[in-house]
């Protein structure tokens, strides 16, 4: 029994919080196996296959499908997370969860384009519950030493599932519809049966808050302010070069698995300084860890941009990782360690709203950069946003600190 509860003591989470943000963990998982791999995978190959369409129209409709989809899930995404401040986390997760497999379901036997991109908008509102559900559960239930190194988990922990959405519903799409639809609506059912398991403790937290509404928003607002350009700044950064790495890797001199090496430097190199990032990020220094992490890859953009050898390509992709590394435990931390804990979660669905804006015009920023100044330009331009948005942490560095009232609350908790 001594040895359960010294193990129990030595995780990064509250006694009894783990199998919750596993299933949780679960539900999120699931939820973004079928989006990645509907959307970014199967769609744009069968849709032309499902409603009889040429190739041109139905590329058009599939783009549409994600736009839409994409659209719904940002607008809902604030007022699923006040949704989970009034009713619990498990009751909005399990209605999105729900209301994802009655969306896809009529996908399914849908024949025509607006029953499809109906279909796609009412999985966007479906969807938009399990983001905010699982980053404020997981926030809830870690110990104030680990919260960013927590957060950071779980946001990487769904990445394969993620990858392997998008693998298996692209290599089906050639498939008969129903073997597709089935593999997808059964991942939903999962998700669906999970939900019911979801813990509901931000109910209870719910309950301990102040009876003065007017009071709470205020401090709720205060509190996310700052934030909004800097959730806006970093997304739009850090979304620049995506799409366009496997256009511009001949410019770098590189081929095609040279490119592969490369992106797999940078994320070994991330994902191996996590421990060490993370410890700085959840050590009180969340803002400094941001700073430097943008700082890096300022460096690492930039240095890219000047096309250097391969060699040195290597060792700037690595720098960009480290820079990853910092920001991403930096910026959970710095968020969890800002929002007022009763507000926590409606403050969390608003912030993700602006976060999921910059990530939708990254990609078109990057793509503009590169038309108007060439190869280099994305690079150039990710240099620049980086290098200011460090800044931005710096000059503004009295508004982005871990507010004083919630530390103590934290510390007396």
């Amino acid at each position: 029994m001594g040895a359960v509860t010294s193990w129990q003591d030595r995780l990064p989470v509250k006694p009894g919080t783990l199998p919750g943000l596993l299933v949780a963990a679960l539900v999120l998982a699931c939820s973004e196996f079928v989006r990645s791999g509907l959307y970014g995978a199967y769609l744009p190959q069968a849709t032309g296959t499902l409603l009889g369409l040429p190739r041109t129209d139905a590329v058009a409709v599939a783009a549409t499908a994600f736009t839409l989809h994409f659209i719904t899930d940002t607008a809902m995404r604030g007022p699923a997370g006040a949704m989970i401040s009034r009713f619990g986390a498990r009751t909005v997760m399990f209605a999105g969860a729900a209301l994802s497999l009655l969306a896809l379901a009529g996908m399914a036997a849908s024949h025509t384009a607006w029953t499809l991109l109906l279909a796609a908008a009412l999985h966007g509102i479906g969807f938009s519950a399990m983001w905010p559900g699982a980053m404020n559960l997981t926030a809830d239930a870690t110990r104030d030493t680990h919260k960013g190194r927590a957060v950071t988990a779980m946001s990487l922990g769904v990445m394969p599932l993620i990858g392997g959405g998008f693998l298996l519903l692209g290599a089906l799409a050639e498939r008969p519809r129903a073997v597709v639809f089935t593999i997808m609506l059964s991942v939903l059912a999962t998700a669906l049966l999970a939900a019911l398991f979801v813990p509901d403790r931000l109910r209870r937290a719910a309950a301990d808050r102040p009876p003065d509404r007017r009071a709470r928003l205020k401090t709720a607002l205060g509190a996310l302010a700052p934030l909004f350009p800097a959730a806006f700044m970093q997304t739009l950064t850090m979304t620049l070069l995506g799409p366009l790495l496997f256009t511009l890797y001949r410019d770098l001199g590189l081929t095609y698995w040279g490119m592969v090496a490369l992106l797999g430097t940078g994320g070994a190199v991330a994902f191996g300084s996590l421990p060490l990032t993370g410890r700085v990020a959840d050590g009180g220094r969340a803002r400094l860890a941001v700073t430097l992490g943008f700082t890096l890859l300022a460096l690492g953009l930039g240095g890219i941009a000047t096309t250097p050898p391969m060699w040195a390509l290597f060792v700037l992709a690595a720098l960009v990782g480290l820079g990853y590394a910092f920001i991403m435990p930096g910026w959970a931390a710095l968020v969890t360690g800002r929002l007022p804990e009763a507000e926590r979660p409606a403050a969390w669905g608003a912030l993700m709203t602006v976060e999921n804006v910059g990530t939708s015009l990254g990609p078109l920023l990057g793509a503009l950069a590169y038309r108007l100044l060439g190869p280099t330009g994305p690079f150039i331009t990710g240099a620049c946003l980086s290098l200011l948005t460090a800044l931005g942490y710096v000059l503004f560095r009295h508004l982005l600190t871990t507010r004083p009232d919630e530390t103590a609350l934290e510390s007396r908790a």
